[in-house]
């Protein structure tokens, strides 16, 4: 089935409108952006009313950080509560939605290279595509959030009364740094173990449930400084680095991948030390990110690293390694029962589109809330691509914005039925 000109038109006038506020992280962050959302949907919530005035959607604000705010819109079920827990017979109470659309507001910094012609805010629709920031990553899912979450609204509106299911909009911050809006969210009880969660990050046509987990270090090796031509007289913290990122380096390259996630992988990302050319180096240091499966979890990370220090410091006598967890979110399984998936095919192919299943290669605010809340029904869907996010000239194609606003408008609306 083909959306028709106007619903495309609706989403790709909508997604260059988010493109062209700047809310790049680090940078302008969600501020101005937030106001916008919470602007659009604020007459929105306050028309939807039953007939004897009752108010049938909420809107609520979260300072997840200093000025930076999660955004939640929410359609009540009847009774308040959040409808019928997944896999449950009976009412769930208060708390989170039975769906939540899932969406962060800010994007990666604006960057460098992109051309005259679809500059970084420009918000530029041209060749099929809309170009620009955020644009497939993720304001285009966005877009098709808010849409979707509106089209559920008037119908409720409509029929002027609370439905027996639940449907949230729910717009977080800082996803692109380590996701503390998304945790925010969870202290607060707007997610937790129960309901649907579906956010919109660039997949591909495909719905992405399972992912590496990700094990980030800070590993440190302190060393004695010496003039660069008597160095016995000194501990080389560099060369020490040097033989703990090998031993990590070897190790992975002997491990066996996981049937579903495929196989584990260790970047080295940033390295420093010393401070001059001629002189003995006291102080090294390496960023590593571990994308793990299982069996490999955190725990083993830490004792991979602490043999690499080991290691390291029998081959460089007088230094002394040490090590900081940075991040630690474990690996998601993929979930061929679930109910979420199951319901979006359903919508996929009212639409006239199949959905097929594949692992997410980065990490998503969903993939927070399965790792935290050991929520089952947490999947990624949304327009465009990851192989474009992130990158100078990033783009969304218009047919996928439109394919993606009618999918989840169709799985929306059958939520509050």
């Amino acid at each position: 089935m083909e959306c028709d000109a106007s619903e495309e038109d609706e989403v790709t006038r909508l997604a260059a409108e988010l493109v062209r506020i700047d809310s790049s992280d680090p940078g302008a962050y969600e501020g101005e952006l937030e106001r916008f959302v919470r602007a659009w949907l604020a007459p929105r919530v306050d028309a939807a009313r039953a007939a004897d005035g009752t108010p049938l959607a909420t809107l609520e604000e979260l300072e997840a950080l200093p000025d930076r705010t999660c955004l939640r819109a929410t359609i009540p079920a009847a009774g308040g509560g959040a409808g019928m827990a997944a896999g449950d017979d009976s009412p769930a109470g208060p708390g989170p939605a039975d769906l939540t659309l899932c969406c962060h507001m800010d994007t990666v910094q604006l960057g460098d290279g992109w051309s005259d012609e679809t500059p970084a805010l420009g918000g530029v629709v041209r060749d099929g595509e809309l170009w620009g920031r955020g644009s497939c990553d993720m304001k285009g899912g966005l877009a098709c959030a808010m849409l979707a979450f509106g089209d559920a609204l008037d119908l409720v509106r409509r029929r002027g009364r609370a439905p027996e299911r639940s449907v949230s909009l729910l717009c977080t911050v800082d996803e692109e740094d380590v996701m503390r809006g998304c945790e925010a969210a969870i202290r607060a009880g707007w997610l937790d173990g129960r309901g649907w969660v579906l956010d919109t990050e660039p997949t591909d046509s495909l719905a992405r449930g399972a992912h590496k987990g990700r094990t980030w270090f800070e590993l440190d090796m302190a060393g004695v400084t010496a003039h660069a031509s008597t160095p016995w007289r000194g501990a080389d913290a560099v060369a020490a680095l040097s033989e703990a990122i090998c031993h990590v380096r070897r190790a992975f390259q002997t491990l066996a991948p996981h049937a579903s996630l495929g196989k584990p992988t260790v970047t080295f990302g940033q390295v420093e030390g010393g401070y001059s050319p001629y002189v003995v180096p006291d102080f090294a240091r390496a960023w590593i990110d571990m994308r793990l499966v299982p069996p490999y979890d955190t725990a083993w990370a830490r004792g991979l690293v602490e043999q690499a220090i080991t290691r390291a410091e029998e081959a460089v006598p007088g230094v002394r390694g040490s090590y900081r967890v940075t991040g630690d979110r474990p690996a998601i399984e993929p979930n061929p029962d679930s109910a979420l998936l199951a319901a979006l095919r359903d919508a996929a192919r009212g639409e006239g589109y199949d959905v097929e299943t594949d692992t997410f290669t980065g990490y998503t605010d969903t993939a927070v809330v399965a790792g935290i809340c050991h929520n089952r029904e947490c999947l990624s869907y949304g327009p465009g691509s990851l192989e474009v996010a992130h990158k100078p000239n990033e783009h969304v194609p218009v047919a996928d914005l439109a394919r993606v606003r009618a999918v989840l408008s169709r799985l929306s609306r059958g939520v509050v039925g």
